[in-house]
């Protein structure tokens, strides 16, 4: 099976044939990023990393949509969402809702949290399993909710 990045880089010719500049340019921005990351650190991106990579720019674009929607830029807000729809196509399968209650429900299980000075704990364990899977910030009011019972 080919890797991530090769599948990135299939996915640009594919754009690059198909005249979509719209999502070649998104492409381009991932290869950016993740090249960007292996010259920083002087290694070769596994699928991990890559995923790592693109959740952070992920939430890099939603955080903008949040500031644009707050500031009234519609026609910015419909070029990040874009982007952010591009991205997902190389990420896995996102968790269910019922799936992230069940990874914090276990973990708070596992590590016998009790009360929100536990939620580190938590959080460290059900990181392991749901990273790249859910949106962290989801899964950490999840945490905090299931805590303060």
């Amino acid at each position: 099976m080919a890797s991530l990045t090769d599948q990135i880089k299939d996915q640009m010719k594919t754009a690059m044939k198909a005249g979509d500049k719209g999502r070649l340019g998104v492409i381009r921005l991932i290869l950016s990023a993740i090249k960007q990351v292996e010259v920083d650190e002087r290694i070769v991106l596994d699928d991990a990393r890559v995923i790592t990579v693109l959740n952070k720019m992920l939430k890099q674009r939603r955080e903008s949509i949040r500031q644009f929607a707050e500031a009234g830029r519609t026609d910015l807000v419909a070029v990040e969402e874009a982007e952010v729809l591009v991205i997902q196509d190389f990420l896995p399968q996102s968790l269910s809702e019922a799936e992230i209650d069940g990874l914090v429900a276990e973990a708070i299980a596992e590590s016998a949290a009790q009360t929100a000075k536990d939620m580190g704990k938590v959080m460290a364990l059900v990181k392991a399993k749901a990273q790249g899977l859910a949106d962290m910030s989801v899964v950490s009011a999840k945490i905090k909710a299931a805590l303060a019972d």
